[in-house]
């Protein structure tokens, strides 16, 4: 697998990032995208943001509502949001909630660890 790019990842084997009180994640990252578990406790508040990267999130458990372009949008559980890149969004856990995000192009401010690692 090595000399081909090709990686082998083990949720089990990737430290949780507990981002704040309601929010943890695990992040794999590839040259050009990136997968991200997310744990949401119900009341997590992401605020109005927006970035470069486009996001698909897949509701695994629970349910979400986002606030997108003024428009709110619950995603439930096996649906799917897909965000454009530079469209700004924000998100209120409507329960505890266990989610996918899928980011393209890498958020690496994420994997930076400094004052712009916020849960956006």
């Amino acid at each position: 697998m090595g000399q081909t790019g090709v990686r082998l990842h083990r949720w089990d084997e990737i430290a949780l990032d507990k981002v704040t009180e309601m929010l943890s994640r695990k992040v794999v990252t590839g040259e050009r995208e990136m997968l991200v578990q997310v744990y949401v406790k119900r009341g997590c508040l992401v605020p109005l943001h927006a970035h470069e990267s486009e996001q698909m999130t897949y509701v695994l458990q629970g349910a979400l509502k986002f606030l997108v372009g003024g428009e709110e949008i619950t995603v439930r559980e096996g649906e799917v949001l897909h965000i454009p890149s530079g469209v700004e969004h924000q998100v209120e856990a409507l329960e505890d909630t266990f989610e996918l995000d899928v980011f393209s192009p890498i958020r690496g401010e994420w994997l930076s660890g400094g004052e712009d690692d916020l849960p956006r």
